[in-house]
Order: C-alpha cells, then sequence, then structure tokens
C-alpha cells in the first residue's frame, strides 16, 4: 500500500477480479495463488486456457507453474532485479508505450537513468535467471495487452517491500498496462476484509478512506465530526508496538483478531514482549495461543453472528448479514469497542445499529460517500464511489491518477539485496508458503476436522539433493535452526524447492515457523523480512 499510494495515489487492486480471465497476459510474482486464492485462482486458469500467456516469477515450482507460458525461477529477494531488468528490456527494444509515459507520467528521465544499473548480465548472475528468459517475458508482457500483474506477500514481505512494489508499479507504467480492462497493478489481499481495515484507517498513519493524519484540514474535519481533539503525529506500524513493548515503552496491548504467538516474525521476540506487557486484552472468537497469555478475554462474534459490511481485494463493499445468534458471551466487535469506550469517558459511541456506523462512513470518507446500505441490498459496490448516483469504480486511474499532480510516478531503484543470506552456519535459505487447506495461524481451520486431516502438520520441503547432503529421509523428524530460534519438523523431499531453498508453512503450532524468520524492516512500509532468512537443519 505505501508504495502504491506514492506512484499511483492509491495502494488498492486497479481491476476487477473478472477481468483476469480476459487478460492476454498475467505476471504472476511472489503469489502462490492456486493455494492462497484458490477462487481466484480460477480466473488465472480461465485465461491460460483461452490462450492468454501466463508469466509465473517464483522462486518454487509453484502449482500456477503447471499453467504457465514461462517461470521465472529467481533467487528470493532479487525482484527488483528481475523486475527492473524486465523494463530495461522493453524500453531498449523500443516497446514501451511513450504516448503514456509522456501524457500520463511523470520523472521518465531519472527513472531511465536509473536503469543502467540493470543490464541482463548483471541481473542474470544475481536472479539465477537467464538473460534470455527475462528478455523473453519482458517482451511477452509488453507485447501482449491486456497485461495483468498479480501479486502477495512474496512481494512484499521483505526489507525492501516497497521498492518491489514500486518496480511492479514501473512496469505497467512503462508498457501503459493500467487504467484499462484486464490489465494493472493487483495486489491480492489475503483475507476477505483486509481491505475494509485499511479502508477503515486500521494504519498507523490515517484516518478512514486513507485521509493523512498531518493534514491539518483533515485533522479538523474530523475533529469537528468527533467531538474531541486529535493528534497530528503518526502512530507505529505493527513491528513497532512490539519493538516498543519489549523495551517497556509501551505497557499495554490491546489485540484484536491478531495470533502474534504464530504470525509475528521472530516470534520469539513478539511473545517476551507480550510477557513483558503490564496489562493485555485479546478479543476473538477462539481462545488462540496468544489469547491463553492474555489478562483478559474478551469473546467476539464471528462473521456469522453479526451484521455489517466486508471490503474484498476489489475493492467491493458487500453486506454480511446475522445468520446465527452469537454463542455465548460473544458480542461483536463494534459493540465490544463503543462498550469500552464508554466506560473510559469517551463520547460519540453511543451508536444503536450498524447502519448508523455506515452513515457516518460515508459522511467521512469520499470513497465512501454514495455507499450505503439500501444501496448494497442488490450487489456489492466498488469503491471510490462518491455520491448517492455513482455507480461505483471497477477500474482505478482510468483518466488519471490520484496523485497530487494527477500523473503517476515512476520511480528509480537501487538493488538492495536481503537483511540476511546464507552461510557456512546457517547455509540454508528459508521461505514461507501457504497451505491451500489452512489459514493463517489455524485458528480457524485447523478446528475443521475435514481440512486437519487433510493437512495435519508443519512440513519442511526440501530439495532431494540436499536431503541427501544432509543424510536425511522422508518424512524424517529434522531440527531447523535460524539466528533466532530454532523448531522440529518433518521432512518433504521435493523439487518443488531448488537446491539451497527449503519452504514451510506457518499454520501449525506444535512446529511453529516464525521463531526461524526475520523481522528486518522494510523502511518505508516497515514490514518485516519474513520471506527470506538463513537456517540450518538437522537431524534430531
Amino acid at each position: 500500500m505505501a508504495g502504491l499510494a506514492t506512484s499511483l495515489g492509491s495502494g488498492a487492486m486497479t481491476n476487477s477480479i473478472a477481468e483476469i480471465g480476459d487478460a492476454s497476459t498475467i505476471f504472476a510474482i511472489g503469489t502462490n495463488t492456486t493455494q492462497a486464492h484458490p477462487v481466484l485462482a480460477l480466473q488465472v486458469k480461465k485465461a491460460a486456457r483461452n490462450g492468454a500467456k501466463l508469466i509465473v516469477a517464483n522462486p518454487k515450482e509453484i502449482d500456477l507453474c503447471r499453467h504457465a507460458t514461462l517461470h521465472l525461477q529467481h533467487r528470493p529477494g532479487t525482484d527488483v532485479l528481475l523486475i527492473m531488468g524486465m523494463i530495461r528490456v522493453i524500453i531498449d527494444e523500443g516497446l514501451a508505450d511513450m504516448e503514456f509515459i509522456k501524457s500520463r507520467c511523470e520523472n521518465y528521465d531519472e527513472f531511465a537513468a536509473s536503469l543502467a544499473a540493470f543490464d541482463l548480465d548483471t541481473v542474470e548472475k544475481i536472479t539465477g535467471v537467464s538473460a534470455d528468459l527475462i528478455s523473453k517475458a519482458a517482451k511477452i508482457y509488453a507485447s501482449n495487452a491486456p497485461s495483468a500483474i498479480l501479486y502477495c506477500m512474496g512481494i512484499t514481505q521483505h526489507s525492501h517491500g516497497t521498492d518491489n512494489v514500486w518496480a511492479l508499479s514501473n512496469l505497467a507504467l512503462v508498457t501503459g498496462n493500467i487504467g484499462k480492462a484486464s490489465s494493472g497493478v493487483n495486489p491480492l489481499r489475503g483475507q476477505n476484509n483486509v481491505q475494509g481495515s485499511c479502508d477503515m484507517g486500521a494504519l498507523p498513519d490515517v484516518y478512514p478512506g486513507y485521509q493523512k493524519v498531518f493534514k491539518p484540514e483533515i485533522q479538523e474535519k474530523f475533529e469537528a465530526a468527533w467531538g474531541t481533539k486529535l493528534s497530528a503525529a503518526e502512530g507505529l506500524t505493527h513491528a513497532e508496538i512490539f519493538d516498543q513493548i519489549h523495551d517497556g515503552k509501551i505497557t499495554s496491548l490491546f489485540l484484536v483478531g491478531e495470533n502474534p504467538y504464530l504470525s509475528e516474525a521472530n516470534a520469539n521476540h513478539a511473545i517476551e514482549a507480550m510477557e513483558r506487557a503490564d496489562f493485555m486484552v485479546v478479543q476473538d472468537i477462539f481462545l488462540t495461543e496468544t489469547a491463553k497469555m492474555a489478562d483478559v478475554v474478551l469473546p467476539a462474534a464471528s462473521f456469522a453472528e453479526k451484521n455489517g459490511t466486508f471490503s474484498n481485494t476489489e475493492r467491493r463493499v458487500q453486506r454480511v448479514r446475522q445468520a446465527i445468534a452469537p454463542r455465548g458471551e460473544a458480542k461483536p466487535d463494534w459493540q465490544i469497542v463503543a462498550a469500552i469506550a464508554k466506560k473510559m469517558g469517551a463520547e460519540g459511541f453511543d451508536y444503536s445499529t450498524e447502519e448508523e456506523i455506515m452513515a457516518e462512513i460515508s459522511s467521512l470518507t469520499p470513497s465512501y460517500g454514495g455507499i450505503t446500505y439500501d444501496r448494497l441490498e442488490n450487489g456489492g459496490l466498488q469503491w471510490p464511489c462518491p455520491t448517492q448516483d455513482h455507480p461505483g469504480t471497477p477500474i482505478l486511474h482510468t483518466e488519471q491518477f490520484s496523485t497530487p499532480t494527477t500523473k503517476a510516478k515512476l520511480m528509480p531503484l537501487v538493488f538492495t539485496d536481503s537483511a540476511e543470506l546464507p552461510d557456512d552456519e546457517y547455509p540454508l535459505l528459508l521461505t514461507t508458503d501457504r497451505s491451500l487447506f489452512h489459514y493463517h495461524t489455524g485458528s480457524m481451520t485447523r478446528r475443521v476436522e475435514g481440512l486437519d486431516q487433510l493437512a495435519s502438520e508443519e512440513l519442511l520441503k526440501i530439495n532431494p539433493k540436499d536431503a541427501a547432503a544432509l543424510g536425511l529421509e522422508d518424512s524424517e523428524m529434522v531440527q531447523v535452526s535460524s539466528r533466532r530460534g530454532k523448531t522440529q519438523v518433518k521432512t518433504r523431499l521435493t523439487k518443488i524447492c531448488p537446491p539451497g531453498l527449503v519452504s514451510m508453512t506457518f499454520h501449525f503450532a506444535e512446529s511453529p515457523t516464525n521463531v526461524l524468520t526475520n523481522a528486518a524492516l522494510d523502511p518505508v512500509a516497515k514490514i518485516p523480512e519474513t520471506k527470506v532468512c538463513a537456517v540450518r537443519v538437522e537431524k534430531v
């Protein structure tokens, strides 16, 4: 979001899910789409069946490669080199859309000069992908419009994740593949309302609708609406909060729907932080590993027990309707938050229905200005939807970008390697992935008996050559260690991982993967480098 907001003016998916099936080219990078987004992946497969060129860039041979025209198997953490190398080919071969660049982009000269560092010899040497394959991918993407980019956390969870996103934005812009059907830059959200959470201001530097906290006119608008004084200072990101708890600068923590005991990079650090907190409240639908550490647990209602809206990955706001009564003492999240606020003496939390909250959202959030419960009765609406007579926006940036100048910004980049690379002590590179059968820390899916039968334990995917060098067999219990922690797990010998690379999911509390991962932060988005760390594998 930080990257696209700078270059395009909006951090959301630019196009719609249904358009993907009609793309002529799809560039899927940093996304194991069939595992993490299986419904959306059907559109990718549809496009491939209809003759679309599918380019998959992934360090592993994922399932999507079966449908791919090309598989670019680059070393983890070298995405900027790969993407900027493709752009260098496009510029050098005269395949750039110079008319689009001149009319709708800025900063081209500085950007073009930065491409000198991305010659194919250098890119091939560091990424491990042949210059010929990179050139083919670039020509396909530039010559077979409309071309769509799909990416996910394989791009963002790096110490240079924002650079990765800027590189993808550059690729779409230099070819004019944005603001048109079946094209664009499309980040895939990890859960059904992640987009909605961001839209509602669950970020440290914005109010709802991505309105910046440091802008006086924005601050004054919300102060007037809420009858209070607000700070112009930006807050802390997720990772920074745990650092400050660990250092004693924050003493209390209120966690809603999070399980950092398993999900946080360098999880031992997060666990230590939570142990040091003077007071911790967890609001969740199940007693997670994190909830067991809490001083107070507040039982929340599940999706089926409440009313409201979800805003999905394509910016579509949809109604959620209560199907069953909340169990026990569980309450919808908004009721819990409002009750606590009133106990603390705050005003403005006297809501009686979800629809009242939606009306307030519409009044203060321009992109949601025309979205009401009445209009959502007939189906979802895609923001921006500024007025009651607006039909919603399936495609962003069709005529201008949401930047101060209305033009997109091409971003000059330099390659920065991952914060931690293999060495003699930790000779293998670990990356994390998802299972088709489980979500995140398994707090919901592992309670489904059928899903747990399909995938009941963590597995270390390791190339047979690496396994042979270590004297390991399939399904053998091993210890995986990093500079931060260690865990035990069974091996799964597979050629999906190239030699030198191993992979695990993080769904299983019995083998907590994130005690291994690195919390080195991207300097802009402050996201940890979960996708790359150095490990050692040993027999137990």
